[in-house]
């Protein structure tokens, strides 16, 4: 019996000959594709539907062309990149969990109409025991808006009703109960807050589903930016500013051992990368995303071997792909130790003399970010245009095995209906680009 071959042998071995440009991403419950012309996003709905959304691609490269030239274009794929993904994850965040979120909404607004309406009675009835008390007010001879606490229509006394919170209140002429506040009504025009056709001069309350919608809007975007800005710091601050303490505690000062010290730094990186990925697929939301990540590939594989896009046909191919964007990760590390190595760091730290200890530390640090377009240029040359074009060479398989190695802790075997999100988010790129490419074939 034949041995079973590996998602890493096959992944290489059985390359599709169509090679695409498509690319994707996993997100929470869905896929992200991306073509030339547009990006859609495919979410599992809780009801068990699969929403489908489709955005434009605006390529600048007429306005700013120098934008995609080699090293350079790199940079502009990694910005664009991020904030595409940052995009479709706020997509696929709020159509996740649509139905729960909207049966909340729905017992909010049955609440709020339920306590206007109690309101209302509760003012109506509040309004006639005033008229009341005012005319029994009027017939003991006290004048209206001096009534004791059990409506006696004895005016407010300091010594007799000092202590009486009832009547400290109404003695002061304070607001003892909750009231909509409006503007004045033309007399007898009064219609609830709310309904159409409002009086003239009567300011009608704005609907509060409207406004809870767009504060809910407003807030889950706000935190979705919140969440980009801690994560990109959060990077910073576990792959660059952390390995380049501890190297500096390990090896000593940069200038003294810099070979040692980038590379140690750099081993550092990839350990830290490695363990992150590791632990945070632990969590079952991650876990779940690495899945769609794997069902992303098998799409993929499935268009590239020209099968018809179903399941059943992405099921059999594997879960990893040699044009992952987790292999450019993994050389941007590794070309992050060659360029930091060649860098002139030493000769800036000579010539503006630079102390030992935290100054020097901080300037590597520095230079480590400010580094990182030319490191991700650079990667993208590597990995993307050379590498993916060229599946075959046996230097591509060396360069490209760290990566391939890590995508067994970045995809897991989908089940079929998250393959059926990543074709669903695969085909309406296609259908877009075989809709571009429909009046080239007819002119021609």
């Amino acid at each position: 019996m034949a041995k079973q071959k590996s998602d890493l042998s096959r992944a290489f071995s059985e390359d599709g000959a169509v090679k695409t440009h498509v690319g994707g991403q996993a997100l929470i419950e869905g896929v992200m594709m991306r073509g030339k012309y547009n990006w859609a996003v495919a979410v599992r709905e809780p009801s068990g539907a699969i929403y489908v959304e489709e955005h434009d691609l605006a390529s600048g490269q007429d306005k700013n062309g120098w934008m995609y030239w080699p090293l350079v274009r790199g940079c502009r794929a990694l910005v664009e990149s991020l904030m595409l993904g940052f995009k479709a994850l706020e997509i696929a965040a709020l159509h996740a969990f649509g139905d729960e979120e909207g049966e909340q909404k729905a017992v909010a607004e049955a609440a709020y109409v339920e306590a206007e309406a109690e309101l209302e009675g509760a003012e109506a009835v509040a309004a006639e025991e005033e008229h009341r008390t005012e005319r029994e007010a009027a017939r003991d001879g006290a004048g209206p808006g001096t009534r004791g606490a059990d409506g006696d229509g004895r005016p407010f006394d300091w010594r007799r009703d000092f202590g009486n919170p009832d009547e400290m209140v109404d003695g002061l002429g304070a607001q003892r109960t909750l009231e909509v506040v409006e503007g004045p009504a033309a007399e007898g025009a009064y219609e609830p807050v709310g309904c159409a056709g409002a009086a003239a001069g009567e300011v009608a309350a704005p609907d509060a589903s409207a406004k809870n919608d767009s504060e809910e809007a407003d807030f889950g975007h706000r935190e979705m930016v919140f969440s980009m800005v801690v994560g990109l710091v959060l990077g910073v601050v576990l792959f660059i500013v952390a390995p380049a303490a501890v190297t500096n505690l390990i090896v000593g000062e940069y200038d003294d051992h810099t070979l040692a010290w980038n590379i140690v730094d750099g081993l550092l990186r990839v350990a830290v990368f490695v363990f992150y990925i590791w632990l945070i697929g632990r969590m079952e939301d991650i876990r779940r995303m690495f899945m769609y990540h794997g069902a992303e590939h098998k799409a993929i594989h499935c268009f590239e071997h020209g099968l018809p896009m179903t399941p059943e046909n992405a099921r059999q191919f594997p879960r990893l792909h040699v044009r992952c964007g987790t292999a450019f990760l993994i050389m941007v590390m590794v070309i992050a130790i060659l360029v930091y190595t060649i860098f002139p760091l030493n000769a800036i730290i000579s010539g503006f003399g630079v102390p030992d200890g935290l100054p020097k530390l901080a300037l590597v640090i520095v230079a480590r970010i400010v580094l990182m377009p030319v490191i991700a240029g650079i990667s993208y040359e590597i990995t993307v245009k050379w590498a993916g074009s060229h599946p075959d060479n046996p230097l591509v398989k060396v360069i490209l095995w760290p990566g391939m190695q890590m995508q067994y802790l970045t995809t897991h075997e989908p089940d079929d209906s998250q393959m059926e999100c990543a074709i669903a988010a695969m085909q309406a790129v296609l259908d877009r680009e075989d809709a571009e490419k429909a009046p080239t074939a007819i002119d021609a």
